[in-house]
């Protein structure tokens, strides 16, 4: 059974959780998306280091950190921007280094220089907790029952 986490980045328009776990597993795609809602418009390392804060404000909201990370994919449209990517994404990462894909692909979002796939395994005491945590939130926005 798969649960969305609640990363506290803009709503997605498309059809889409920015981050499901299931069990132990967060699955997550990122873009550099601003807190408005808006694509980063600045070079690759502006575009990763954003698509990278978002992934570890992902990261925190499931409970877990960039240390949980097993894998990551990333995909780019321009071959030439990898240098600066792998800038980067290497002061996000501490040796063990996550599995890593780069694919030289066509993104979907107009301005996107990259989108990354993670996966990560979040302990299960960690994501208990986060997800007690947002039981927590969501219980107490409900209005108290008046007789």
């Amino acid at each position: 059974m798969r649960k969305a986490v609640k990363t506290g980045l803009p709503t997605p328009s498309a059809p889409i959780e920015w981050a499901t776990l299931s069990g132990n597993i967060l699955y997550t795609a990122q873009i550099p998306i601003k807190a408005d809602g808006s694509i980063e418009t600045g070079d690759i390392r502006d575009q990763t280091r954003l698509t990278f804060n978002n992934l570890k404000q992902t990261l925190k909201a499931a409970g877990g950190s960039m240390a949980d990370v097993a894998q990551v994919l990333v995909y780019l449209p321009d071959p030439k921007d990898f240098p600066g990517m792998n800038e980067v994404y290497g002061t996000y990462f501490e040796k063990p280094y996550p599995n890593r894909a780069t694919i030289i692909a066509q993104l979907m979002v107009p301005g996107a220089k990259l989108e990354i796939v993670a996966y990560a395994h979040i302990s299960g005491r960690s994501a208990r907790a986060a997800s007690k945590r947002a039981a927590t939130r969501k219980a107490a926005k409900k209005p108290a029952n008046r007789r």
